[in-house]
């Protein structure tokens, strides 16, 4: 159940009214309710989706995020998905929500709604997808009159204070269970160095916190099909992938060669992503070695403005697209030898499992997700200490590694063979659903045996 967003295309996704009129509760004693209506699609072989409409709060939005009334406009789905259930007969066993945007339905159910049956009935799993964001505002930097103890009572939609509020620490506090989307992540947000400043809590928690790892649709992201493939491969077709190169190289209007290692970054530039480590290394690596580097993906101007300068004092070596761009990914994984990611921190990450799909090789910190998706010297290279020489080292050993082309062939072809598709992670999923289940019939048992009332000033 999401919004409504404006953007949807109603001809290719039609949908029909379930439910008029929805009168959500906004905790206000001037707007007392805001109105929604929830409507439905059934994709042919796939779930049915219910859709929150609300003119004035999702489908006059150009964007999905990005708005400074953000918290309220969660807060309305999240609460709008528990009325929903409340007044209509759709009664799931759990509810699964994800990230700070929807971290107040736990909270909601056991709480305002603890007396509606609904609350009885439903289990709560939230994932976790990245610590760092916590809510529309920078955690790291709260004043004590501001802090949140996730405790008291959900403001108003139109209470500056919902503002302040931090669903993620909420969406941890109150739920049956919680995840994050690897196993080696789940490990390292106890800590004070990945725990951002909820590692404390976390540890509190830990007996209800596990990892899933994402996965990729290999439908979807198959060289052998992919019609935005330029020339369609397989793992037993490899010099077709040298095509691919061939073209990449002159898409990016750089030296065709196919001896010449391409190195590649696609995705968000930002800070996590490592990208330091590589500023501090590229003059040497690039005057050194003969490589090429494609850049690819949006974000800070920072690291936009330096790989802007580095084409500029490489034109022949490297070269740049600084906006996103959704079909160019593809003919970079079909191309490119490896794919750059010496994250700082990485909740799972899907670049990795996508560029592996197409045989280009990744080169990674070991922390997170990527830690659980690569072997050093088996399908991708590895290194763990945050470190500028040792990202390049591992650099070096990946293109001495290059040199051995029936090495190389191996490399690829054990990347290709890893099966990160969701078949694996939705039998985990399940798992959890009926573990939240479990605990949460446990803990009811456990606190009717104690004689527990919650507070009523809720």
């Amino acid at each position: 159940m999401i919004p409504k967003y404006g953007k949807i295309d109603l001809e290719k996704y039609p949908m029909e009214m379930v439910y008029e009129g929805l009168e959500i509760p906004t905790s206000s004693t001037e707007t007392k309710s805001l109105i929604c209506n929830v409507k439905t699609h059934k994709l042919p072989d796939g779930p049915r989706a219910y859709f929150l409409e609300n003119m004035e709060y999702y489908e006059k939005r150009a964007n999905e995020y990005g708005y400074v009334d953000d918290p309220l406009r969660w807060a309305l789905l999240n609460r709008g998905v528990v009325e929903f259930m409340k007044h209509s007969d759709w009664k799931p066993d759990i509810i699964h929500s994800n990230d700070w945007q929807t971290g107040l339905i736990p909270q909601y159910l056991k709480t305002i709604y603890r007396k509606e049956p609904i609350a009885e009935l439903v289990a709560t799993v939230y994932t976790i997808h990245n610590l760092y964001f916590q809510g529309n505002f920078d955690h790291r930097f709260v004043s004590d009159l501001d802090s949140d103890d996730g405790k008291s009572r959900i403001p108003s939609f139109f209470s500056p204070r919902l503002h302040k509020i931090n669903s993620m620490r909420r969406g941890i506090m109150y739920a049956d269970v919680i995840n994050t989307v690897s196993e080696t992540y789940a490990k390292e947000i106890l800590t004070l160095d990945y725990g951002e400043k909820l590692d404390e809590l976390l540890r509190e928690v830990r007996t209800k916190l596990f990892g899933v790892l994402n996965g990729i649709d290999y439908n979807e992201f198959d060289p052998s099909t992919d019609k935005i493939v330029r020339y369609n491969y397989d793992a037993r077709s490899l010099e077709m992938r040298k095509k691919n190169k061939l073209f990449l190289q002159n898409e990016f209007n750089l030296p065709n060669d196919v001896d010449i290692p391409v190195l590649a970054i696609s995705g968000r530039l930002d800070e996590q992503k490592g990208l330091d480590l590589l500023i501090e290394v590229a003059d040497p690596l690039l005057s050194e070695y003969n490589v090429q580097l494609i850049v690819n993906g949006g974000g800070d101007n920072k690291y936009r403005g330096f790989f802007d300068d580095l084409q500029k004092r490489y034109s022949n070596k490297v070269s740049t697209n600084l906006t996103p761009n959704f079909e160019l990914p593809r003919h970079i994984f079909s191309g490119a030898d490896m794919i750059l990611l010496p994250s700082k921190f990485e909740p799972c990450g899907m670049v990795q499992m996508e560029a592996m799909r197409y045989g280009c090789i990744p080169v990674v910190r070991a922390t997170g997700g990527l830690a659980d998706t690569i072997d050093d010297n088996e399908n991708g290279f590895s290194f763990k200490k945050f470190d500028r020489w040792v990202f390049f080292a591992t650099l070096i050993r990946a293109l001495e590694a290059y040199k051995d082309k029936k090495r190389w062939s191996e490399l690829i072809r054990n990347a290709m063979k890893k099966d990160f598709s969701w078949d694996e992670s939705a039998r985990k999923y399940v798992d959890l659903y009926f573990r939240a289940i479990e605990l949460k019939t446990q803990r009811k048992l456990a606190k009717s045996h104690l004689g527990y009332k919650p507070d009523e000033d809720f």
